[in-house]
C-alpha cells in the first residue's frame, strides 16, 4: 500500500488511464491532467520543475521536447509494451528511469495476429459483409486460401513472436522466422537475411518494436518479395511498413492481401485501405481484453510502488 508521503508528490499524467489506475494514482498523488490543460506551456514553465514521475502510454508517449520541461523527473511508468514513443535516449542520458509492461500481453497480440491470419486468408470479415449486404441470395462467397500447411515467417520472434509461433503452429503452419541472432530452445526454420525469409514464406508476421530501427523495414522491394500469393500481417507499429507502398501493393495485386492492427497516423487509416476488401483493418486492440489492460495497470502501479516506496526498484525496467 501506498504510504500517505507521496500524497503530495507532483506526478504528470499523459493521456487518459486505465480507469483502475487513474484513480490509484490520483488518490496517492498530487497528479496533474496534463492533456485537460488549457495551456500546457504555461503550466509546464511553472510548475514543471516540481514533478517527479511521468505517468503515459504507447499513445501518449513522452517526447524529448517534454522531458526537457521535467527537470526533476524521476521516472516514467507507460501502460504498454511499445516505447518508440517515449524518448528513451534522453531519458537514460538523463538518468530517468523508464517502464513498460511486458509479457502480460502477449497472449492476446497473438491472439490477434492469428486471428488476421484466419480473417485474410479465409476472407471471414469480408464473407460477413458479403451476407449482410444481401449477395448470398445472388451468388455463392467466393473461395478463399487455406491455411494449414502455409509458410508463415515471423519478424521478430520475441515472447509476443514465439506466442503467435505456437498458435500457428497448432493450424499445422510451417514456422520461419528472422531475428537478429538465433533463438534458443525453438525448432523452427531461421533465417539470417530478411529478404530470404520474406521471399520464402506465404504470410509475413511482423512482431518488433516500433522505432529507428525498424522504421519502413517493409518497403516496396520487400513487399515485392512477398509476392502476388503473399499476405502481411502487423501488428508491431504502423511505422515499420511503408504504408503508401503497401497501398500500392495490394490495389497492383503485388501482394494478395494484409491483416492490419496499426497504422502510420493512428486513429487515421487511408480511405484507399478501408475501400479494398483485400485488407482487414482492426483499430489497435491487440492487447484489448478486459483481463490484459488490467494486468497492464496492475504491473504500471507494481512499478510506481516499488519505485516510490521499495528502493526505486523497478519490476520491469526499460531504462
Amino acid at each position: 500500500m501506498t504510504q500517505p508521503a507521496t500524497h503530495s508528490v507532483p506526478v504528470l499524467i499523459a493521456g487518459p488511464l486505465l480507469p483502475s489506475l487513474q484513480t490509484a494514482v490520483e488518490s496517492h498523488f498530487a497528479a496533474t491532467h496534463y492533456w485537460e490543460l488549457a495551456d500546457k506551456q504555461a503550466w509546464l514553465h511553472a510548475n514543471g520543475a516540481g514533478v517527479k514521475a511521468l505517468v503515459t502510454s504507447g499513445v501518449y508517449g513522452a517526447t524529448a521536447e517534454l522531458l526537457a520541461q521535467l527537470p526533476n523527473l524521476e521516472a516514467i511508468f507507460s501502460f504498454g509494451v511499445g516505447y518508440d514513443a517515449i524518448a528513451v535516449d534522453v531519458a537514460r542520458d538523463r538518468g530517468i528511469a523508464v517502464s513498460n509492461t511486458p509479457q502480460v500481453l502477449d497472449d492476446c497480440v497473438a491472439d490477434t495476429a492469428m486471428a488476421l491470419v484466419l480473417d485474410t486468408l479465409r476472407r471471414f470479415t469480408e464473407a460477413d459483409r458479403y451476407v449482410r449486404a444481401g449477395k448470398w441470395h445472388q451468388a455463392r462467397f467466393p473461395v478463399a486460401v487455406k491455411v494449414g500447411g502455409k509458410k508463415l515467417g515471423i519478424v521478430g520472434l520475441g515472447n509476443i513472436g514465439q506466442a503467435i509461433a505456437r498458435r500457428a503452429a497448432a493450424f499445422d503452419m510451417d514456422i520461419l522466422y528472422h531475428n537478429r541472432t538465433p533463438k534458443d530452445g525453438v525448432d523452427y526454420t531461421y533465417f539470417a537475411e530478411l529478404d530470404a525469409l520474406i521471399s520464402a514464406c506465404d504470410v509475413l508476421v511482423l512482431a518488433v518494436p516500433g522505432g529507428k530501427n525498424t522504421d519502413r523495414l517493409i518497403d516496396a522491394r520487400r513487399l515485392a518479395l512477398l509476392g502476388s500469393k503473399g499476405f502481411l500481417i502487423n501488428i508491431a507499429r504502423g511505422s515499420v511498413v511503408d504504408q503508401d507502398a503497401l497501398i500500392h501493393a495490394l490495389q497492383q495485386g503485388i501482394i494478395a492481401g494484409a491483416g492490419l492492427d496499426v497504422f502510420e497516423a493512428e486513429p487515421q487509416v487511408p480511405d484507399s485501405l478501408v475501400a479494398m476488401d483485400n485488407v482487414v483493418l482492426l483499430p489497435h486492440v491487440g492487447s484489448g481484453t478486459a483481463e490484459t489492460r488490467q494486468a497492464m495497470g496492475d504491473l504500471v502501479w507494481q512499478n510506481i510502488e516499488g519505485w516510490f516506496h521499495n528502493g526505486k526498484q523497478l519490476v520491469t525496467p526499460v531504462a
